[in-house]
């Protein structure tokens, strides 16, 4: 079983530095890894995923990837 620490939808936003509607948007268009159900209406990420996109990304570039404005 693995210790990877799990982390809930403001902990992701405090890494990821775009809205809420964005991130969801960006799930939707693959650009974000899509949530662990924990229960009904408890959704997580793996942390080491989270990190991963954080590793020297260009924030602009995410946003513009993942915005839901055409």
């Amino acid at each position: 079983m693995s210790n990877e620490r799990l982390l809930r939808l403001p902990q992701v936003l405090e890494r990821i530095p775009v809205s809420k509607s964005t991130f969801w948007a960006g799930i939707k268009k693959g650009k974000f890894p899509k949530p662990i159900k924990l229960t009904e209406r408890t959704s997580a990420w793996r942390e080491s995923e989270i990190d991963a996109i954080c590793a020297g990304k260009d924030w602009r570039k995410v946003y513009k990837e993942a915005s839901i404005a055409t």
